[in-house]
């Protein structure tokens, strides 16, 4: 049961009866295909153009978005989630669909990165979530991208996604 709570979270709706796992954290340690994956050229090449050759994996995730249930993700910076002393550290994501804005597609703050880290905190506690009020949503673009694309964003970009079927996170 550990680690089955370890290496996945679930949806809020998920039963029982109808499971809705929300993301796999760590497929690389679980999943060849996913291992082989990052180590693939065409992810490690723009990333060594950008941050040069000394590269180094932090972590690895599969978020998932299932029709009719798909849950937002609020507004955050990856910072809150694994700070460290310098910022030279990049997300990269790996479309297996199309994503689209019909399919809750990732949105972004253009510019926001260069920008200060934002509280995460609400009531003195950590909840991995910007307050919504310091977030000019209407700012906000999506990444739209065929199956096969990679995106890739600096970690203090404000960013985050709709539910599927609504209009802003």
């Amino acid at each position: 049961e550990f680690r089955r709570v370890l290496f996945r979270s679930l949806e809020h709706s998920h039963t029982p009866q109808k499971p809705r796992v929300r993301r796999v954290k760590l497929p690389h340690t679980q999943i060849d295909a996913c291992r082989e994956l990052m180590r693939h050229e065409c992810i490690l090449g723009p990333v060594r153009d950008l941050l040069g050759a000394n590269l180094r994996l932090h972590t690895s995730k599969l978020n998932l978005k299932s029709a009719e249930y798909g849950a937002a993700v609020e507004w955050h910076q990856d910072w809150a989630f694994y700070p460290h002393t310098n910022d030279d550290i990049l997300a990269v994501g790996v479309m297996l669909d199309d994503m689209t804005e019909d399919n809750g597609a990732l949105l972004m703050i253009p510019g926001s990165h260069t920008g200060n880290v934002l509280d995460h905190h609400s009531g003195g506690r950590f909840v991995g979530a910007i307050a919504a009020g310091d977030v000019d949503a209407d700012q906000a673009v999506p990444v739209i991208a065929p199956a096969g694309s990679i995106s890739i964003h600096h970690v203090r970009m404000v960013h985050g996604s709709n539910q599927i079927g609504r209009a802003h996170v």
